[in-house]
C-alpha cells in the first residue's frame, strides 16, 4: 500500500479522529498509522497526542514510532506537532521526569500559579499572538482564540524557537518551530474556523520558514 500524503501518528495517545475529521474538512489526504515506515514513507507528519509524558515516550519507544519521526526530521519532512506531540518532541519534560525526542532544544515545566482563581489544567478558549512569521501562523490575528487543554508549558531553549505566545498569569510559548518542525499548544482541529486553515496552510507548507 503506498503511503498517504500525511500521516497521523498513532502512539495510543489520543485525539487522533478529530484530526482526521479536521484533515479532510481542508482537502488533506490524511491516515492513521502506527507504522513506523509509513510515517517514514508519507510526505509530511502530523503528530497530535493527549495523556502522559512518561507513557506518550514508552510507546513511542516500543514501536519504533520515535525514531521515525527523528529520522522524517533529519530527512527536511514538514512535520506539525499538537498538544503532547509538541511537548515530547523538547527534551525534557517534568511530567514524570521523562526524556523526550529532543528535535527543537527545551523543556516542558508544569504551569505554577499565583493567582487562585486559575486552574490547572488550563482548559478552553485563548488568544494566540504570533511573536515570529512562518507560513503555517500567516494571518492569524490579535483576537483570534484557539483552543488548550494541557497542565504544563513547553520552554524552548532558543528565543528564536518560539513563534507565539499566550497568556495565562504569565505569557507562555504556544506555538514554537525550527526548521521543517511546527508546533501548537493549542488543538486547531478542536479550534473552528482558524485551526482548520492553519491546517490548510500546513498541507501547502514545504518545510521551509
Amino acid at each position: 500500500m503506498p503511503a498517504p500524503p500525511v500521516a497521523i501518528v498513532d502512539y495510543d495517545a489520543g485525539n487522533l479522529m478529530s484530526v482526521r475529521r479536521a484533515c479532510r474538512e481542508v482537502g488533506l489526504d490524511a491516515e492513521i498509522s502506527s507504522d513506523p515506515q509509513v510515517v517514514r514513507a508519507a510526505d509530511r507528519i502530523i503528530f497530535p497526542g493527549v495523556g502522559a509524558a512518561g507513557s506518550a515516550m514508552r510507546s513511542l519507544r516500543c514501536s519504533g514510532i520515535g525514531e521515525a519521526l527523528v529520522d522524517a526530521y533529519r530527512g527536511g519532512k514538514p512535520i506539525l506537532g499538537i498538544c503532547l506531540g509538541l511537548q515530547i518532541s523538547l527534551e525534557h519534560s517534568e511530567e514524570n521526569d521523562t526524556q523526550t525526542l529532543g528535535l527543537v532544544p527545551g523543556k516542558v515545566r508544569r504551569f505554577r500559579l499565583n493567582d487562585p482563581t486559575l486552574k490547572v489544567p488550563h482548559m478552553g478558549w485563548n488568544a494566540v499572538r504570533v511573536v515570529k512569521p512562518h507560513p503555517v501562523l500567516a494571518d492569524i490575528a490579535g483576537d483570534d482564540e484557539f483552543y488548550f487543554v494541557h497542565a504544563y508549558r513547553p520552554v524552548p531553549a532558543r528565543i528564536e524557537d518560539v513563534l507565539a505566545v499566550s497568556t495565562y498569569e504569565g505569557e507562555f510559548c504556544s506555538a514554537l518551530g525550527r526548521d521543517n518542525y511546527v508546533a501548537t499548544q493549542f488543538h486547531p482541529e478542536k479550534s473552528g474556523r482558524v485551526g482548520l486553515k492553519l491546517l490548510e496552510r500546513f498541507g501547502a507548507w514545504d518545510g521551509h520558514a
